[in-house]
């Protein structure tokens, strides 16, 4: 197997580490392989590619679609994203609860999102570039956000403002206006 698939706190959330071949050259390593993953129980059939480019302190809040759900499959190819994903399945003993991780391109590190999540990065170097694969097409009209600033999410966000010296963000007028977790579950499909 060309991975370590390694479970997180929350279940149907991986993180994924390519095994990586190295020598003078540099280094191979596979980013997807279906039967690894399907013999792991991940049973995305991955049909998009998107590609995004970014300055520090971007962040991408808790996006994710209503009608058309999507699993993803994330990953960095230059600097470094902490990345979120918040569990909003409405019977899961885990709603609203999060995983965290930092990707980057030194630690090659994938983090496997499933359908039913919102999912947001905030990049923490100029021109960072991050990839993913989607399990479904982007589909505008049923996209949500949730506010990273929700206090329901018990996210402290002063120890990730400390710790990466983070000091503006720099948001989109979508995310400005998103909706607070409580909100959501009202009107909650999942």
């Amino acid at each position: 197997m060309a991975f370590e698939f390694k479970k997180t706190d929350i279940a149907d959330v991986f993180i994924i580490e390519p095994k990586i071949f190295g020598d003078e050259r540099w280094f191979f390593m596979e980013t997807y392989n279906k039967k690894d993953f399907f013999e792991t129980w991940i049973n995305c059939e991955f049909i998009q590619d998107n590609h995004s480019k970014s300055k520090k302190w971007v962040f991408r809040w808790f996006h994710f679609q209503i009608n058309n759900p999507q699993a993803k499959l994330v990953r960095v190819i230059k600097w470094a994203v902490l990345d979120f994903a918040v569990d909003l399945r409405k019977d899961s003993s885990t709603y609203g609860k999060y995983e965290m991780i930092e990707l980057t391109a030194e630690n090659k590190r994938q983090f496997l999102i499933p359908r039913w999540f919102a999912h947001w990065f905030l990049t923490l170097e100029d021109d960072t570039e991050f990839v993913y694969k989607c399990d479904n097409f982007y589909d505008p009209n049923s996209e949500w956000w949730i506010k990273f600033n929700d206090l329901d999410l018990n996210i402290n966000r002063d120890e990730i403002k400390s710790k990466y010296w983070i000091s503006d963000l720099i948001l989109s007028e979508k995310d400005k206006n998103s909706q607070n977790l409580k909100d959501f579950y009202e009107t909650n499909p999942f």
